[in-house]
């Protein structure tokens, strides 16, 4: 008799960002800081819209593991590995604050350009650009109105 010891499973990038949100998924305390630049985390956003392979996601449940913030996972699913990559998704997409290798408490900040399908790190130049959405977090708040927002970018860049 063979018991199943793991499963695989995929599940889309908003499943991922949900478990984020609800607070399902925790980072253990043996885990590593976020080390990733902003450019780092670009080149994510890119990978992930292009649809190339950006790895996998290891994660376990053990009501036993103590996390970062110092208390234990009870049932979370504990992030073995993809902590750098889901820690991308918080920032970027859920403009969530993060705590990098110093110990500073940041958001990195990702733009698009529709018109060149184009990730960037947002800078100056790119939040004065019309062409730019200077932070994609935005489109991802729940509050967001898509029909509003197409209609006045596209006003913007005619």
């Amino acid at each position: 008799m063979i018991i199943q010891k793991y499963s695989v499973n995929q599940y889309p990038v908003q499943h991922i960002l949900t478990w984020v949100q609800t607070g399902e998924v925790a980072i253990p305390e043996i885990q590593r800081p976020f080390v990733w630049t902003s450019t780092q985390v670009r080149d994510f956003l890119d990978s992930l819209y292009q649809g190339y392979p950006v790895g996998y996601l290891i994660a376990w449940r053990n009501p036993n593991v103590r996390l970062k913030d110092g208390t234990t996972s009870q049932g979370k699913r504990i992030l073995i590995d993809g902590q750098q990559r889901v820690t991308a998704l918080m920032t970027s997409i859920l403009g969530l604050k993060i705590i990098n290798k110093d110990y500073e408490t940041i958001t990195v900040s990702i733009a698009f350009n529709p018109l060149e399908k184009r990730f960037e790190v947002t800078n100056p130049a790119i939040q004065k650009d019309s062409k730019w959405i200077a932070n994609i977090s935005e489109i991802f708040n729940p509050d967001f109105k898509l029909h509003q927002f197409v209609k006045s970018y596209c006003k913007k860049i005619i």
